[in-house]
């Protein structure tokens, strides 16, 4: 199985920055998951022939919202963790398949100026309660923007970023609790020391063809599903938004 991830910043947007439907079709993917849309579900018409599509907009207009297109339709869908302060931002859909549960995330942003880091903080609290309810009844896949680069092997400047949103004690701390709880992160799984791998680069100073950049996109799985996860990849090459696709093949 293949499957994918983007953090696309705005659907409409990479709509007219290329052909989604024949880029899709050609990646071959099983499913694709999609991060800040950016959009209500009635302003875009999406053709996505042989692709079931799942969508979970955030009430406030234009911000946040997530969308999964699956070809194997899923025994069941839930929008949101179930926790009334969390799913107004529509930023988690999860698909139940036979033998495991794949979701798609977007985690809230710190802020530049840290003010949102203890909802932050909460948030990835609940979020690892959630995942953990869902593994206790079969593996878990999950993906999409953790908004944390959880090592400093993991963005081009951890020195000068350590008090800035996406890369501060807490939420680094978080992120290895949430591993810590039985799940493992593809990429670093097979790749424990590949350097320079990122998927988030600023718009500002050229930053992405510098590569000066973040690895804060995610596939991450149960640590029972480990020995079947054939590859894990940054598709740096794509692009569309100011973070990349990445990828997971694992053995069904």
């Amino acid at each position: 199985m293949k499957f994918l991830s983007w953090n696309v910043n705005g659907f409409r947007a990479l709509q007219r920055k290329m052909d989604l439907p024949e880029w899709l079709e050609k990646t071959g993917a099983d499913a694709l998951c999609i991060q800040e849309t950016k959009l209500q579900r009635d302003q875009v018409d999406v053709q996505l022939p042989g692709y079931y599509q799942f969508w979970n907009d955030a009430e406030r207009k234009g911000y946040s919202g997530t969308a999964i297109f699956t070809r194997e339709e899923p025994l069941n869908v839930v929008y949101g963790m179930g926790i009334e302060k969390h799913d107004h931002e529509g930023r988690v859909i999860t698909l139940e398949y036979e033998s495991f549960y794949l979701i798609t995330v977007y985690t809230p942003n710190a802020r530049r100026d840290l003010k949102r880091l203890g909802y932050r903080l909460e948030w990835g609290e609940d979020f690892v309660h959630f995942i953990c309810g869902l593994d206790s009844r079969k593996p878990v896949i999950f993906c999409g923007d953790l908004n944390v680069a959880h090592e400093k092997i993991d963005l081009r400047n951890p020195k000068s970023n350590m008090k800035n949103a996406g890369f501060t004690a807490e939420e680094r701390e978080d992120f290895s609790r949430l591993l810590a709880a039985g799940f493992s992160d593809s990429f670093r799984y097979l790749y424990p020391d590949r350097e320079g791998a990122y998927s988030w680069w600023s718009y500002m100073g050229n930053a992405r063809k510098r590569n000066i950049g973040w690895r804060i996109d995610y596939f991450v799985v149960s640590d029972r599903l480990t020995s079947k996860v054939e590859d894990a990849k940054i598709l740096s090459d794509i692009p569309g938004s100011d973070h990349c696709p990445v990828e997971l093949d694992i053995a069904q």
